[in-house]
């Protein structure tokens, strides 16, 4: 039993690296179990294909990437500290992506949206619902900043939520294309107008 779940846990890794390098398309199911040193028996045991593959990728990380937007965002301090707080752990991640092999790897969800959405309808569907879930947790933050006074500008807190998780995508997709991490700075500036926030605020990073 332990060998059979080491061998998932294996082909999941495996093909989350191997998205973020390369893209769905390139890849196959051959490639996948050769690189993670599992038979490609193993594949169809836990996966019916390779959609059902992606499907579960995309599910895994998005537990940990949700596990690490509540951190940022739970914080004790304003809730404008919790949004800075978490574009700083963004453009973290995609410095330490970046490390291995010197490319910005982007976000896992933005890039499989820009190949697949048109082509695959279960990841698109199940990539709309995780943004979805970006956009519900960004706005309890737009409405506790509002409720302080810190979000004039933030009269329909939903529209405001989703442009914010917009900007973060789009500044990721930047860093990605630029192969540079710091465009992710961006992002705090252009939050701070969308909210009505005095452009000069600033916090020390964690």
């Amino acid at each position: 039993m332990g060998r059979t779940s080491d061998a998932r846990d294996k082909i999941l890794a495996t093909a989350q690296t191997l998205l973020e390098e390369r893209g769905y398309s390139a890849l196959g199911v051959a490639e996948i179990c050769s690189s993670a040193g599992v038979p490609k028996g193993s594949f169809y045991h836990f996966f019916d294909s390779k959609q059902a593959l992606a499907l579960a990728v995309i599910d895994e990380h998005w537990v940990a990437q949700r596990q690490d937007w509540t951190l940022a965002l739970s914080g004790d301090g304003p809730p404008l500290r919790a949004l800075h707080d978490l574009f700083v752990a963004t453009e973290a991640v995609q410095r330490v992506g970046q490390r291995p092999n010197g490319a910005v790897i982007g976000c896992l969800f933005g890039n499989l949206a820009l190949e697949l959405s048109n082509q695959h309808e279960a990841v698109r569907t199940r990539l709309q619902e995780i943004f979805e879930e970006q956009i519900d947790m960004i706005e309890v933050v737009v409405v506790a900043a509002r409720q302080r006074g810190d979000a004039p500008k933030a009269t329909d807190t939903r529209d405001t939520a989703r442009s914010i998780v917009a900007q973060l995508e789009g500044q990721v997709l930047f860093a990605k294309l630029l192969n540079d991490p710091g465009q992710v700075e961006a992002v705090w500036r252009n939050c701070l107008s969308l909210l009505g926030a005095p452009a000069d605020t600033r916090f020390a990073d964690a």
